[in-house]
């Protein structure tokens, strides 16, 4: 796996983790931690499983089993590096672990993300706004920083076949989009067109992240897309059109 694709995993999994964030239909939830909800432990390994790396798939269900996991599927312990107190040394992208209690991703500018509490709310969704959050850096303590440095990806995704392709799409519980359409999918969608060269036009965004309306400007750029790839270029966004945008496919 060269740099550029490891670079690329680590960048899906940072704007995953943002997006998630900043959708208040994903809250802090022990009892339905897998989606919509999260725990701190089943963001990290979702969002890391999401875009690749099988951490759930090689045993990461908690604080507790994430590290052997994480180290198994590509990750390297790079804590000697780091300065815990104030966050030196840090990538965005390192996953923060105390393996007792909690874990984060560190995103840059000594910020972090992370599902932190449910604040005694029990209703599904996030209805604080802050229940998985973005805030500045603090050390839990961290007993560990984990960085991805490649190596491993999905066992399932074993060659481009469109039964590979689509049975990805799924995993990745994304439905079709089309012109209209908004929220946490067409976010993700409008960050990966970007990263393949494909910027939507006229796409408002707030703090660098897409803004996740399915406007005239993503449908033309999933028509670029799909005319330049194969696909029927009717500007909706299936699930196998998903899957060649995340996976990159020719």
């Amino acid at each position: 796996m060269n740099q550029n694709t490891i670079q690329q995993t680590i960048d899906q999994a940072i704007n995953l983790a943002i997006s998630i964030a900043n959708d208040n239909s994903h809250g802090y939830s022990q009892a339905n931690r897998w989606g919509p909800d999260y725990d701190c432990s089943s963001l990290m390994v979702s969002v890391w499983q999401a875009v690749g790396v099988p951490v759930k798939d090689s045993g990461a269900t908690f604080t507790g089993n994430m590290y052997d996991a994480f180290i198994k599927c590509g990750f390297k312990d790079i804590t000697a590096e780091c300065n815990l107190r104030n966050c030196d040394g840090m990538r965005p992208g390192d996953v923060l672990l105390n393996k007792a209690n909690h874990t984060a991703m560190y995103i840059g500018c000594c910020e972090i993300v992370h599902a932190r509490s449910s604040e005694g709310n029990s209703i599904p969704g996030d209805q604080s706004g802050n229940e998985i959050r973005i805030q500045g850096y603090y050390n839990y303590p961290w007993d560990a920083v984990l960085r991805y440095c490649g190596g491993t990806t999905v066992s399932t995704k074993t060659n481009n076949t469109l039964a590979d392709d689509t049975m990805y799409a799924v995993m990745c519980l994304v439905p079709e989009m089309k012109l209209g359409d908004s929220g946490y999918y067409a976010q993700v969608l409008q960050m990966l067109l970007t990263l393949r060269g494909y910027e939507p036009a006229n796409t408002v965004k707030k703090s660098g992240i897409s803004d996740g309306e399915y406007g005239p400007g993503t449908e033309a750029a999933v028509k670029r897309f799909q005319a330049e790839h194969g696909l029927t270029a009717n500007g909706v966004c299936s699930p196998q059109t998903f899957s060649k945008i995340f996976n990159g496919d020719d």
